[in-house]
């Protein structure tokens, strides 16, 4: 029997074992690779009771390498993308419903805060840092700007309906204390 005889016969068994525990395509795949090897590297070896074991063994190795990489890039704990469940971002959840109410509950109260604070705000969420807004007000004290900014802040958290220590958050719950004591 010839070496390609040998080879081709050979070929038929590294599938078959190799696609009992991956699948066929890749498993057509390995048993090349592993006949390039074979015929590279051991070219001396020509008997078939020497090269079956020589293959099978260098397939196993070649197997381990496939798990390694697969496990490496994380292929095995992979979800497939139709058992991903995604939202719906269409509808109108609570989160945006209550974002909506604050934005508007915060610009009723902005309207309502003095001029000067309404400019510094403005000039903060235009991203001026207190030196740029001390230039801005042609201030000669940077501790003049820290203070304004502190009283403007708390004049918005009182006028949200919260209180300067716990801040926005708490806003909704001191409301609705407010009406149930009034």
């Amino acid at each position: 029997m010839d070496r390609g005889a040998i080879l081709s016969t050979l070929r038929e068994r590294i599938i078959g074992y190799a696609a009992s525990r991956i699948g066929r395509d890749s498993a057509e795949d390995l048993a090349q690779d592993v006949l390039i090897l074979l015929e590279e590297k051991y070219p001396q070896v020509d008997g078939i009771a020497d090269l079956v074991p020589l293959s099978l063994q260098i397939a196993r190795f070649k197997l381990a390498a496939i798990y390694r990489k697969s496990a490496r890039r994380g292929e095995s704990t992979q979800v497939s993308v139709d058992e991903i469940q995604i939202p719906d971002l269409s509808q109108d959840t609570a989160d945006e419903y209550e974002r909506r109410e604050m934005m508007g509950r915060l610009s009723a109260a902005i309207a309502k805060l003095p001029p000067r604070c309404r400019e510094m705000i403005r000039w903060k969420l235009a991203g001026h840092n207190f030196a740029e807004i001390q230039k801005l007000l042609k201030l000669d004290s940077i501790n003049t700007v820290y203070s304004q900014d502190f009283r403007c802040r708390k004049q918005l958290v009182e006028l949200m309906g919260g209180n300067i220590m716990t801040g926005l958050k708490d806003a909704p719950r001191e409301a609705k204390r407010k009406e149930a004591n009034s």
